[in-house]
C-alpha cells in the first residue's frame, strides 16, 4: 500500500473561461471567475458588511489559480503582474462530456466522460410528458402536483411554498439541466416521504434519460421559505467504472464527502459524510483527512459557490464564498502528511453575470499542491478525465481503463 493519499476539492461551477464548444451551448464570453475577479477588482461586488475592494484570494493565488485562468482565457487579469510562480501544478481543462451538468462534470473528471446525450425537458408549461405525471401521482397516491416547469429553486418556493401547504400537492421543477426536482416542506410534506417520492420519480424519469432527480427539502412559512441542507440527489450510475470504482476495489478507503456521492450515485465511496454549506464541508475534509489511511481518496464537493451563489446570480456572495474557501486553505495545508496531495478543480462553470441562472460551459481549473510537488505549468488538459488518470498514478493504482493521461511526468 503506498504512503500518499490524495484530496479533490471541487469547487462547485468554478469555471475559468468559455470552453472551445461553447458556442453549442450559447455561452460565448461565460467566464465564472474571470468576471468576478473583475467586478471585485471596479468595485462592482462590494456589500457592506460582506465584502468589499478586490478579490482576496491570496492562497488560491499562490497555488496557482490566476495562472491557470490566464492560460485559459484571453481575459486581461491584471493581478498577474505581481504573482510568483505557483507552488504547484497548474493549468486547465477542457470538457468532453456532452452536457454541462454535475454528473458529467464529476464523472469525467473521475475518468469517464460522458459521450450520450442527456434527456432534457420541454421549455413549455407544462414542461413534463403528462404520462410522467399521472404515473407519478398514481404511483405515489399524491392528490396532485404544482410547478410542472423551468424555474429558480427559490423563486419557486417563494411563488407556489403556500400553495404547496394548503393543499399538500409537492412542487415539480426542472431547469437546462438534465434534472427532475421535487421541493416539498420538511415539516408538512415530511422528508421521509420527500425521499420516498423521489426514489418513485427516479424510476420513472429512467425511460427519459433523465440524469438526476433531486429532493430540495424547505422550512419556513410565508415569505420566509428556505431551503435545508437535506438535499439529496438521486442520480443514475455512472456508465463505466470510475477512480472511485477501482480504488474501492483495489482495498483503498474512498471518503465522499457532501453530494459526492449522490452524484456517483453510492458507486465508489467507502464512507459518505453529509455537511450542510461550504464551511461546514471545510471542516468535514479536514476531519476526514486527520484519520484518512495511505493510499486513500477524500472527495468534497463544495455546492454553495453553484446552488447558492452561481445559479441565483449572487456575485457579491460568490466572491465572499471564494475568499471564505481560501481562508480555510491554509489548515488544510497543515494537515497533510509526507506524500500527500490535493487537486482543485470544478465541474463546469455558472457565471454569476451571465444571463439567466444555468450553469455555463467553461473550462475548469487544475491545480495539484502537496508537500513534496513543485511549479509546474500543465497547460491546457483536453480532458476532465487527465485528474482522474493522473490520481490513478498517483495513488499508485496499476493502469486503469480510464480515459484521459496522467499530467504527472510533464516536465
Amino acid at each position: 500500500m503506498p504512503s500518499t493519499r490524495a484530496c479533490v476539492l471541487l469547487m462547485d461551477s468554478l469555471g475559468i473561461g468559455a470552453s472551445l464548444d461553447a458556442v453549442n451551448y450559447g455561452d460565448i464570453g461565460a467566464n465564472t471567475f474571470g468576471h468576478i475577479v473583475k467586478a471585485c477588482r471596479v468595485g462592482q461586488a462590494d456589500v457592506p458588511g460582506l465584502r468589499s475592494g478586490p478579490l482576496r484570494i491570496p492562497n488560491l493565488a499562490r497555488l496557482g489559480l490566476y495562472h491557470a485562468a490566464g492560460a485559459s482565457s484571453e481575459h486581461a487579469l491584471p493581478e498577474l503582474e505581481t504573482l510568483s510562480k505557483p507552488e504547484g501544478y497548474y493549468g486547465y481543462a477542457v470538457e468532453q462530456s456532452l452536457g454541462k451538468d454535475t454528473p458529467s462534470g464529476h464523472w469525467e473528471l473521475a475518468g469517464v466522460p460522458v459521450r450520450f446525450e442527456w434527456g432534457y425537458f420541454s421549455e413549455n408549461i407544462p414542461c413534463f410528458p403528462q404520462a410522467l405525471i399521472q404515473a407519478l401521482i398514481q404511483r405515489a397516491h399524491l392528490p396532485g402536483v404544482l410547478g410542472e416547469k423551468h424555474a429558480s429553486g427559490t423563486d419557486i418556493l417563494a411563488e407556489l411554498g403556500d400553495e404547496h401547504i394548503k393543499t399538500g400537492k409537492p412542487i415539480v421543477y426542472t431547469s437546462a439541466d438534465s434534472v427532475f426536482q421535487i421541493a416539498a416542506h420538511e415539516d408538512v410534506f415530511g422528508l421521509d416521504k420527500l425521499y420516498e417520492l423521489c426514489r418513485i420519480a427516479r424510476e420513472l424519469v429512467d425511460e427519459y434519460h433523465i440524469g438526476r432527480v433531486i429532493a430540495r427539502p424547505f422550512i419556513g412559512t410565508h415569505g420566509a421559505f428556505k431551503r435545508t441542507g437535506n438535499r439529496r440527489d438521486y442520480s443514475i450510475p455512472p456508465p463505466k467504472k470510475t477512480l472511485l470504482d477501482h480504488l474501492k476495489e483495489a482495498g483503498r478507503e474512498v471518503i465522499a464527502i457532501g453530494k459526492t456521492a449522490d452524484i456517483f450515485a453510492h458507486q465508489g465511496p467507502t464512507q459518505t459524510i453529509k455537511a450542510d454549506g461550504n464551511m461546514a464541508l471545510f471542516d468535514a475534509t479536514l476531519q476526514a483527512m486527520k484519520t484518512a489511511p495511505a493510499g486513500s481518496l477524500v472527495f468534497t464537493n463544495f455546492v454553495d459557490f453553484d446552488s447558492s451563489f452561481g445559479h441565483r446570480r449572487d456575485l457579491p456572495g460568490y466572491a465572499a464564498a471564494l475568499e471564505a474557501f481560501d481562508a480555510r486553505l491554509p489548515e488544510l495545508e497543515a494537515s497533510l502528511k509526507p506524500g500527500d496531495c490535493v487537486v482543485i478543480s470544478a465541474d463546469h462553470g455558472c457565471d454569476p453575470t451571465f444571463p439567466g441562472s444555468d450553469h455555463t460551459r467553461e473550462h475548469v481549473p487544475v491545480l495539484l499542491f502537496g508537500p513534496d510537488i513543485q511549479c509546474q505549468a500543465i497547460g491546457e488538459r483536453a480532458s476532465f478525465a487527465d485528474i482522474g488518470q493522473s490520481l490513478a498514478e498517483y495513488l499508485g493504482l496499476d493502469a486503469l481503463p480510464l480515459d484521459g493521461v496522467s499530467f504527472l511526468k510533464i516536465s
